[in-house]
């Protein structure tokens, strides 16, 4: 449609789309994609993994995750997080502790070497452990001797795992000490209260939530590596298998059936891990908010 009144075409008024509902379709469309990947990468896994476990039924499932070498590696799992989570825990609040309150010299070094396995594949991980402690290494010889064996047996599957989680409690303490600074501190010292009473009544309280999500985080990397723990495990059967090397070497027998059966137990942790991690990013929310008002 064109004007003509004074010999200058006019184009059509074309039809007015309001910014708002311009971003009204734009969000609908990334939910929707966000769902459809969620669902094609996350969901339908993990239901073809419960299906798979529980196909031949559930007398079949429990056979699977009570046969002695499965059974064996469950109690190594839950033995190398034991150790694994406390001292991760002892060391991400020691370092989280000096890191926010503390100037020094090489503090930026520290905090590097905190990142460090975030950067370097945990296979990578288990085989300098193995150059350090192996027959061959550097230490494992002197180690022999005395006899004390690390590589290919549960020591070295419980330091290569400290070594590959302790990032993470670490790292959720950092920022909220930094926020909260040490007025608290303070004022508990100045009232009498001794260092040690001042750390537990007053410090750790004011990161629990931050602390509680590190934790969780921790114990289910702990129990789920796969990479650092193949290197040093030596795939002993029913010695040095935890459950994802169980899961590999079931899969590989072409036993799929125990294979997921042995999987949807990880499969339970990682969902349990994702409800009390919502919970606990809910109450980190609030504190790390409070902090702010403060």
């Amino acid at each position: 449609m064109t004007d003509v009144t004074h010999g200058a075409p006019v184009a059509a008024p074309r039809a007015f789309v309001s910014p708002a509902t311009e971003r009204r379709v734009v969000r609908i469309v990334l939910v929707l994609v966000a769902i459809a990947f969620l669902a094609i990468f996350l969901f339908l896994p993990l239901i073809s993994v419960f299906y798979e476990a529980f196909r031949a039924g559930f007398s079949a499932f429990l056979r699977a995750v009570t046969e002695r070498e499965t059974a064996s590696a469950i109690r190594l799992t839950l033995l190398v997080a034991a150790f694994s989570v406390p001292a991760n825990l002892v060391f991400g609040v020691a370092a989280a502790w000096a890191i926010a309150k503390y100037e020094f010299k090489g503090k930026s070094l520290l905090i590097t070497l905190i990142d460090l396995p975030f950067s370097i594949s945990p296979v990578t991980s288990g085989l300098i452990y193995v150059l350090m402690f192996g027959a061959q290494g550097y230490i494992g010889p002197v180690l022999a001797d005395h006899g004390i064996k690390i590589i290919f047996a549960v020591p070295g599957i419980v330091l290569a795992t400290i070594f590959v989680t302790f990032p993470f409690i670490a790292r959720e303490l950092i920022p909220i000490m930094q926020a909260q600074g040490s007025q608290d501190e303070e004022a508990a010292l100045s009232l009498g209260a001794s260092g040690l009473k001042t750390f537990f009544r007053v410090a750790l309280p004011n990161v629990k939530w931050a602390l509680l999500y590190g934790v969780l985080l921790c114990n289910a990397r702990a129990m789920g590596e796969f990479g650092a723990v193949s290197v040093v495990s030596g795939h002993i059967r029913g010695k040095t298998n935890t459950m994802p090397l169980q899961v590999e070497i079931l899969y590989n027998e072409y036993n799929y059936g125990a294979a997921f059966a042995v999987a949807s137990l990880l499969a339970l942790l990682a969902l349990f891990t994702l409800i009390v991690k919502s919970v606990l990013e809910w109450r980190y929310a609030d504190e790390i908010a409070a902090t702010r008002r403060h």
